[in-house]
C-alpha cells in the first residue's frame, strides 16, 4: 500500500517555472488528504513556493504532510505549524571552491560550443547554493520558447552536457529541464532525495509512488525508477492530473 506520492515539478505538475493550474491545486489538496506528498525537482525552493504551495488551499496540518526537495534532493523543507513557516531541515551545499570551478567550466564550455541561442531572458547562469543551474536560454526564458529550443537542438544540449561532465567528473553534472543543465555534488541526485525521505518518514520505497516526466534513462527522475521506486511516465501536467484522479478514484 502507498503512503507517499513523489512528483517532479516542470512538465510533471505544471507548464516550466509556471504556476500549477487551479484543477491541479485542487487535485492536491484533495490527495494530501489520503497521503504523503513529495515535490522534488531541479528548482530553488523559492520556485516551489510560487509554483506551488502559495497556490494551495490547504491547512497548515496538511501543509506539513507535504515535503519540499529543491535542487534535486540537495535540499529538504517541511512546514512547522508552530513556526508557521517552511524549515530546512538538511543541505548538501557547494564548497566555494567548488562553485568557482564549475562556474569557470561552464563558461569555457559555452564559449566553445554553438549553443543555438541568438536570444536570452535573465540570466544563464544561477547559484542555488547545494546547485549550479546554467540556463541555456536564461532563467526566465517563456516556457513555449524553451520546448522549441529543446525540440530543435536537443542533441547540442546532451553534447554540451557531456563536454562538462567530463571536466568535472568529481561533481554530479545532469540534464536538468529542457534548456537547463544542473550541477550538484557527487551522488546527490532525486534517489539520494527519496533514500532521505524514506529515512526520515520510516517507509519502505515500496510504499513510494513517483510520477515524472523524464524518467528514461539519462533522465533526471531515472535515478528514483532505478532506485526500485514504483514509478509512473508522464509527459505533460494534464496526464499528471488524470493519473491523481485514478488514484482518488480508487481509493474513495
Amino acid at each position: 500500500m502507498k503512503k507517499l506520492i513523489a512528483f517532479d515539478l516542470d512538465d510533471t505538475l505544471a507548464i516550466s517555472k509556471s504556476l500549477i493550474s487551479d484543477r491541479m491545486a485542487n487535485l492536491l489538496g484533495q490527495l494530501v488528504d489520503k497521503y504523503e506528498i513529495c515535490i522534488i525537482s531541479g528548482g530553488k525552493f523559492e520556485q516551489f513556493k510560487i509554483q506551488v504551495t502559495e497556490r494551495l488551499e490547504v491547512s497548515a496540518e496538511q501543509l506539513r504532510k507535504f515535503h519540499l526537495m529543491p535542487t534535486c534532493g540537495t535540499r529538504y523543507y517541511r512546514y512547522d505549524e508552530v513556526k508557521n513557516e517552511w524549515v530546512l531541515l538538511y543541505a548538501e551545499d557547494l564548497t566555494d571552491g567548488q562553485k568557482k570551478e564549475i562556474i569557470t567550466v561552464l563558461e569555457e564550455e559555452a564559449a566553445k560550443t554553438d549553443l543555438k541561442n541568438p536570444k536570452t531572458w535573465g540570466a544563464i547562469l544561477e547559484d542555488r547554493q547545494s546547485q549550479i543551474a546554467y540556463s541555456i536560454l536564461g532563467q526566465k526564458a517563456p516556457p513555449e520558447e524553451k520546448y522549441k529550443w529543446a525540440e530543435q537542438y536537443g542533441d547540442v544540449k546532451k553534447e554540451f552536457h557531456a563536454r562538462v561532465s567530463s571536466r568535472l567528473p568529481n561533481l554530479e553534472v545532469r540534464l536538468g529541464g529542457s534548456t537547463t543543465i544542473d550541477i550538484t555534488r557527487l551522488g546527490i541526485d532525486k534517489a539520494y532525495g527519496m533514500e532521505k525521505l524514506i529515512e526520515a518518514l520510516k517507509i519502505s520505497k515500496d510504499e513510494i509512488l513517483f510520477i515524472g516526466d523524464k524518467l528514461q534513462e539519462g533522465g533526471n527522475d531515472y535515478p528514483v525508477k532505478a532506485m526500485g521506486i514504483d514509478t509512473i511516465a508522464v509527459e505533460r501536467w494534464e496526464d499528471t492530473a488524470f493519473v491523481i484522479e485514478g488514484i482518488l478514484g480508487a481509493t474513495a
